[in-house]
């Protein structure tokens, strides 16, 4: 409504001109009413209100516009001469001017009037606006008390509308009560109207809103007064307090709260420490000086590290970067240290204490002394532990026999799921009925009486009746009073023992006796084998020098073939005997691949021509050294190749290929021949294991070859691996080795040549096969030496007596007397020094070397002996001869073989 007023009183342009002209009209229209009292007199007097109209209503324009007009017009009609516009002379001048100053008075006063209007007018909007938007609620009264003016918080806080509630007396739209009383508050109003004073309200006041709902407020009246002092109206100001009175009451809240907290952490039993993030002390109860033996006043305001062990401090960091990410550390256990230097045991707890933006800025830490607790703890866990793990049956009976507690082992023993199982039986159902009554009438009542007994019974197993031998110790449990209230045991599993006092003796003698018939069975079967294999390698030399036929020539090939192949199954039972034993070294020299695959080669050739199969090898482009057994390593392909040709068809394909992966030397054997199930794959590598000979393939042999080959590869840092795609569909071999970077070959690698003998020798040959003795014999003859026999020990002596050889070859397996008592022999004679003794014997075994030189032989060779390496001995006692008899007047003249 005021701010219509406002605006018709301070109209816009136009219609302030139209207004203006509106009121000239209606002065004019009243002079000319009038003007039948009036006639002449005054003609300009009904002028001066249109022109006091133009300039309040449209300013000095319009008012001037008027003044100009309306003298025409008054001029016009009501001036002699009337109907014309007369000149301004003597007769009309003065009242010409008396109408201008009227005019120009009027107008001056409405121009200072429209000023002071805006100026008003500003100041009300300014006013209105400003109430508008402060928060506080406002209204104002009459000195009657009724509404005359409300704000929109006024609005909101009492849900009266302005336009409602103007005109209304302050008691209906402001209804106020006290809070605890819910009486009716005195209005404030009425009295800043009747004293002229400022007034506020009580405390714990409540504004009841239009709709019934309640708020408390805080309120105050003042008057206003007009420029004479006196009371025109009054204004009330007042504000909804709600958020306040909470925040009041949420602190008598926590004071009350805090003072109760400081009770109970003064008498706590628990160390509480308050401290700032930078480890000052702020607080410190009592219980903290009973804990750490500082007082409160020597504490606070010092560092944590007052109670910290030196050795700890990093802990406290931890703590406060912990409480810095705003989280609770919870049973922290560590070690403090007291005011007198005596370590102590706690558990922490450490809150962070924050701000009212949630800041971290300090911690409550909480101390407890678990110093006892840990010791108690850890002798309960280590007797826990110790009987837990135990391997003997301990268990706690009640007096009436009823199982408390049984251990795990004990339960195992008794043949027990659970502890709860061993509730529902009786001491005495542990025990065979023949052992009861012993038990329960004369151990256990000398147990309660004397306190402790022990025994050896069996003990029953619940689920299959076996019996276990126990040692069963028993003793009793006290009360403080020292009464008797359980019965606690101990007892050793001794079945074991007692089987083992009965069957050890026996067994370590059955083990020896069954290891060293071992020995003497493979030592006793490689001599048996080796036996006619040496005459039939003589023969086989001695055709090879003496005759050429073609019959004689295939014979002697068939014969090598098949003493190859014996020799093979000889050095494989020897070479497997000697891996299970962990006694066969590998000589690793640098080798190159090349020339050991050539040496497997040649090796398996026979075989594979005489089976008229397809071979093709492949080789490296470059050189691909290892550090290996040459010699092992061409037995390992060498036996693959056999392998492949054993269990593949005449005219099948074999190959053989190698290649440098890396650092890695890759080896591959594929045939086209039997093949290999899927699921005998992984058996293919055990002893004695063979393709199943249903399929009529198989060339035979011990089933040990693959076996050795893995032994080998492995010794050799490699890995062997099988694979084929089933029967009928061949099979491969590949194996991987580790190769080095290329070298030069040490010298040792060069192969080399067999020397021919180049001075004639006096051989004595003893051995008691006569074929085996007289064939070498022969042999040797026919290489230019004088050949000597005997074939036992005693004639062996007799005949180095009668002829003096230079080299005697001794078999160590003789009659009446061994090769070594035999070799002791000649070593005593007067010129046995020089005498060069080599042993030719079919036992090859373990430390039989050591053997052979401890009795005193220069060397030895393995049935039956490559005639090179015997040739390559004889070669070397030549050279060593010329020495010898050089220096045969010297006493410490060596032998003439090394």
């Amino acid at each position: 409504m005021t701010s219509l007023w406002y605006a018709l009183r301070a109209p816009g342009p136009v219609a302030g001109y139209s207004l203006s002209f509106i009121a000239l009209a209606a002065a004019i229209a009243l002079r000319w009413a009038l003007d039948p009292i009036m006639g002449d007199t005054l003609p300009l007097v009904t002028l001066f209100g249109a022109v006091a109209a133009a300039i309040w209503l449209s300013g000095l324009v319009a008012a001037v516009t008027v003044t100009v007009v309306g003298y025409i017009i008054a001029n016009y009609f009501f001036i002699e001469p009337r109907g014309a516009l007369g000149p301004i002379d003597g007769t009309n001048l003065v009242g010409f001017l008396a109408y201008l100053l009227t005019c120009t008075l009027i107008i001056a006063f409405g121009s200072l009037l429209r000023v002071a209007r805006a100026r008003e007018a500003d100041a009300r909007e300014v006013l209105e606006v400003t109430l508008h938007s402060i928060g506080d609620a406002v209204f104002t009264t009459d000195v009657a008390g009724t509404v005359t003016y409300m704000n929109a918080a006024a609005e909101a806080a009492t849900g009266w509308s302005k336009r409602e509630a103007i005109g209304q007396p302050l008691e209906t739209v402001f209804h106020i009560v006290n809070e605890t009383t819910r009486g009716r508050v005195p209005n404030p109003v009425a009295r800043a109207l009747r004293e002229g004073v400022v007034v506020g309200l009580a405390d714990h006041t409540v504004l009841i809103r239009r709709d019934g709902t309640e708020c408390p407020i805080d309120d105050s009246a003042a008057p206003i007064k007009d420029e004479h002092g006196g009371v025109s109206g009054c204004v009330l100001i007042f504000r909804d307090v709600t958020a306040q009175r909470e925040i009041e009451r949420e602190k008598q809240s926590q004071l009350l709260t805090v003072r109760r907290l400081a009770s109970i952490v003064e008498s706590s039993e628990i160390a509480i420490v308050g401290k700032r993030l930078d480890g000052t002390i702020e607080t410190w109860n009592a219980a903290a000086e009973r804990l750490f033996g500082h007082s409160a006043d020597a504490a606070v305001g010092r560092h944590i590290s007052l109670v910290i062990p030196p050795e700890r401090l990093a802990e406290e960091d931890h703590i406060i970067a912990t409480l810095k990410e705003g989280r609770r550390i919870e049973h922290f256990e560590t070690e403090r240290v007291r005011s007198d230097g005596r370590r102590v045991f706690v558990s922490l707890s450490v809150s962070p204490i924050k701000d009212e933006h949630g800041r971290v800025i300090g911690a409550s830490k909480m101390a407890r002394d678990v110093t006892r607790e840990r010791q108690t703890e850890a002798e309960r866990s280590r007797l826990i532990t110790l009987i837990e793990n135990s391997k003997d049956f301990i268990g706690i009976y009640d007096l009436d026999g009823t199982p408390i507690f049984v251990n795990h082992a004990g339960l195992d023993t008794a043949g027990l799921d659970s502890l709860e199982a061993a509730h529902r039986v009786s001491a005495w159902d542990f025990f065979f009925p023949e052992d009861l009554a012993r038990m329960r009438d004369e151990f256990f009542p000398a147990v309660l009486q004397k306190g402790h007994a022990e025994t050896e019974v069996r003990f029953r197993n619940f689920k299959t009746g076996a019996a276990r031998w126990m040692a069963y110790k028993a003793l009793t449990l006290r009360d403080e009073a020292g009464k008797p209230i359980a019965i606690g045991t101990v007892s050793q599993d001794i079945t074991q023992r007692k089987e083992l006092e009965d069957n050890l003796r026996k067994l370590a003698t059955e083990l020896s006796e069954a290891d060293k018939r071992k020995d003497e069975f493979l030592a006793t079967l490689a001599h048996e084998l080796r036996g006619p294999l040496a005459p039939l390698a003589n023969v086989l030399e001695m055709w090879k020098r003496s005759s050429s036929a073609p019959q004689m020539r295939r014979a002697r090939e068939t014969m090598e073939r098949q003493l190859g192949q014996m020799v093979r199954l000889v050095d494989d039972l020897l070479d497997l005997n000697r891996i299970t034993r962990n006694r066969l070294e590998l000589r690793k020299t640098r080798v190159e691949l090349a020339t050991v695959i050539a040496h497997a080669v040649e090796a398996a050739r026979p075989l594979i021509d005489a089976r008229r199969q397809k071979f093709a090898v492949t080789l490296p482009k470059g050189p691909c050294e290892l550090h290996a057994d040459g010699a092992r390593l061409a037995q390992v392909f060498a036996n693959l190749l056999n392998n492949s040709s054993k269990y593949t068809d005449t005219g099948g394909q074999i190959l053989m290929s190698a290649r440098l992966e890396g650092d890695t030397a890759v080896v591959s054997v594929r045939d086209t021949g039997i093949g290999i199930p899927p699921e005998k794959l992984a058996s293919v590598f055990d002893m004695f294991w063979q393709v199943d000979s249903a399929f009529e393939r198989s060339q035979g042999g011990l089933g040990i070859g693959l076996t050795i080959v893995k032994r080998l590869v492995d010794m050799h840092g490699g890995t062997i691996e099988a694979r084929s795609a089933g029967l009928g569909k061949g099979s491969e071999f590949i194996v991987r080795l580790p190769a080095g970077p290329p070298t030069l070959l040490a010298s040792d690698d060069v192969e080399r040549t067999e020397p021919a003998p180049t001075v004639s020798r006096k051989i004595l040959v003893v051995d008691d096969n006569v074929d085996s003795a007289e064939s070498l014999a022969t042999l040797l003859r026919l290489s230019g030496h004088d050949a000597l026999l005997a074939h036992d020990g005693v004639g062996a002596i007799e005949a180095a007596e009668k002829h003096r050889p230079d080299v005697v070859l001794l078999d160590i397996g003789l009659p009446q007397m061994n090769g070594y008592e035999v070799c002791r022999r000649l070593r005593d004679l007067p010129w046995g020094n020089n005498l060069v003794v080599i042993a030719v014997t079919g036992w090859g075994q373990g430390d039989e070397p050591q053997k052979w030189q401890e009795a005193g032989f220069d060397a030895h060779l393995v049935k039956p002996a490559q005639y090179a390496a015997l040739a390559a001995l004889l070669s070397t006692l030549s050279r060593s001869a010329r020495e010898n008899d050089r220096r045969s007047e010297s006493p410490d003249t060596p032998r003439g073989l090394h």
